[in-house]
């Protein structure tokens, strides 16, 4: 017998307007993201400026907002003066967070030449590891300032009249990391961001600045990171970071299908420490949240383990997604929907090659890995009011997480169109999920369509060969009735099920 869930959406439910940037994405120089993955000047495929037109294509269509750039760790050692000028007298360095060689080929402009062709905008990262407050206010001035000072007027003689506008600035990235070059005690860092973000404000006063979270909620330093943090930076940033990472080590796919409620958990600990520094200061300012790195990330850990170091590009983090990946990373999405009041700036690590939805042959072709698809569909079709979910269904428990919803949702309300989205997972591995949606709110509604993303085999996966191995598919078994949607969820699938209002 098929499993049965109930689902309410009133228009009314709230939970706040989704910012385009949720759906952001990052690229940093590490293994063949830069080299190989959006550059390859051999390509056959390659423009004028040695991108990847095949990339660029599949990036437009996810249509990307902001993509955060260069690092990652690989910012905290880097001097962003090596990537500028004439590409002949660049240096190579030794990069150290990866332990390859930097060649300095793509550098702030020709990245902006790309986020440009590509549709998008710049979130730039700043060096606070081995470099600071001097440092950042150069690289703004060099990036945001329009003429008339020594580093605008360098960009200018480099080909670049008119200023690249980048708003969005990170200062820095997972500073209490003992990986990180130049780590730093959370009052270290948190005096370090302050004073660079008033340097920065200074030179553009109409940025916004996100200042690093702990690195992950499993560190030692989480949750006093971000209170000393904030209670040394509150009044200069705009935003906290969170980095999260979910992997399957143990064969456990239940446990792993669950993973977002820990995510759900986690953005609702880092909002509470947000509100107490705000309390404490008896601020008016609400510091809202960027998820700036986020994925599935496990595949790769045995075989990084294996290269040589100081190569150039090598095949780095390349983790193959499978059917589960997908789902997983679909709850995920789910997760910052539900929370989209708080987080405003999503970032899925990363975009091509590197735990990424996308991933290319070095001279050959470029495909779509499974976590593309639930990417794809909230990018396109979650944009607006997201929606209280009052949901009700069977749940299952785990050996670590109890209480777990087979049906994982939440609802996006696009006003200007009168479209409702539906996102859904079945977490259920042997059973579909027969779900009543109560839409009473919204009036008389049609179906636009039910796209289904599922495969028996869960390990199933894309390769360069076999490209369409797993692929989303309409024609989904969803019916309406006036206000109400009857809808069947395959077992462990990922569902988007689009509606329109029509009184």
């Amino acid at each position: 017998m098929a499993l049965q869930a109930k689902m309410a959406v009133d228009r009314d439910f709230v939970i706040g307007r989704v910012d385009n940037r949720l759906y952001g994405s990052f690229i940093e120089h590490l293994g063949r993201a830069v080299y190989g993955g959006i550059y390859e000047p051999e390509h056959p495929l390659a423009d004028s400026s040695g991108f990847r037109r095949d990339v660029l294509d599949m990036v437009k269509k996810l249509q990307v907002p902001i993509v955060r750039y260069p690092g990652g760790n690989f910012v905290s050692a880097y001097d962003w003066k090596d990537g500028i000028g004439p590409r002949d007298s660049r240096p190579s360095r030794l990069e150290l967070a990866w332990r390859t060689v930097e060649p300095n080929l793509v550098g702030m402009n020709e990245f902006a030449d790309w986020a440009k062709a590509a549709g998008t905008d710049v979130m730039w990262a700043i060096n606070l590891g081995t470099q600071g407050m001097e440092d950042a206010r150069q690289a703004i001035e060099y990036a945001n300032h329009p003429g008339g000072s020594y580093w605008s007027d360098l960009r200018i003689s480099h080909g670049y009249k008119e200023p690249h506008g980048i708003k969005t600035w990170c200062l820095g990235n997972e500073m209490d990391g003992p990986w990180q070059i130049g780590q730093k005690t959370a009052a270290e860092y948190g005096r370090a961001a302050s004073e660079a973000a008033k340097a920065m404000r200074q030179v553009d006063p109409s940025i916004e600045l996100v200042a690093c979270g702990s690195s992950g909620l499993g560190m030692p330093t989480f949750a006093e990171w971000e209170a000393t943090v904030l209670d040394l930076s509150y009044d200069q940033v705009d935003y906290l970071s969170l980095h999260q990472y979910y992997g399957n080590h143990e064969g456990d796919t239940p446990t792993f299908l669950a993973r977002s409620l820990q995510m759900d958990e986690f953005i609702e600990s880092v909002v509470a420490i947000c509100d107490y520094v705000k309390a404490k200061k008896r601020s008016k300012k609400r510091i809202h949240l960027s998820f700036d790195e986020w994925n599935v990330w496990y595949h790769s850990n045995e075989s990084d383990r294996k290269l040589d170091p100081w190569q150039i590009a090598p095949p780095q983090l390349e983790d193959v997604y499978n059917m589960e990946d997908a789902l997983v990373v679909g709850c995920m999405l789910i997760s910052l929907l539900k929370h989209a009041d708080r987080v405003h700036i999503g970032c899925l690590a990363q975009l091509v090659n590197v735990i990424a939805p996308i991933m290319t042959e070095n001279g050959g072709s470029a495909w779509a890995q499974s976590i593309y698809y639930p990417y794809l569909h909230a990018s396109l079709f979650g944009r607006g009011q997201a929606l209280v979910p009052l949901i009700r269904s069977p749940k299952y428990d785990t050996k670590e997480i109890t209480d777990v919803p087979y049906l994982e949702s939440v609802a996006v309300h696009r006003e200007e169109t009168g479209e409702i989205t539906i996102f859904a997972v079945n977490r259920s591995l042997d059973e579909e999920l027969l779900t009543e949606i109560d839409l009473r709110s919204f009036g008389t509604c049609s179906l636009i369509e039910h796209i289904v993303l599922d495969n028996p085999d869960l390990k199933a996966f894309n390769t360069a060969a076999r490209p369409d191995t797993v692929l989303p598919r309409t024609g989904g078994s969803s019916t309406v009735d006036g206000s109400k949607v009857a809808a069947s969820l395959p077992k462990a699938s990922w569902n988007v099920i689009r509606l329109r209002t029509i009184s």
